[in-house]
């Protein structure tokens, strides 16, 4: 099985781990999350930053997706 990214929309109700973003042109990868009141989350990042996303805040990642391999067809 291998995989590609897709673009997705997110809310602070489904960012996942993995999840990229891309901001002035350099890719932030979702390392970890934290669950902040009100509905809110703290994203951080592998380089140690972080970000806080409120609970409105729509953003637009890539997202890791597996895809399967097709069998061949096979010839008659």
């Amino acid at each position: 099985m291998s995989g590609m990214h897709v673009p997705v929309t997110v809310d602070a109700t489904s960012v996942r781990v993995g999840d990229q973003l891309l901001v002035g042109g350099q890719v932030f990868t979702v390392r970890d999350m934290t669950a902040l009141p009100r509905g809110g989350r703290r994203l951080d990042f592998h380089d140690g930053t972080s970000y806080t996303m409120r609970r409105a805040t729509v953003l637009y990642v890539t997202r890791l997706v597996a895809v399967r391999g097709r069998k061949p067809r096979r010839a008659f």
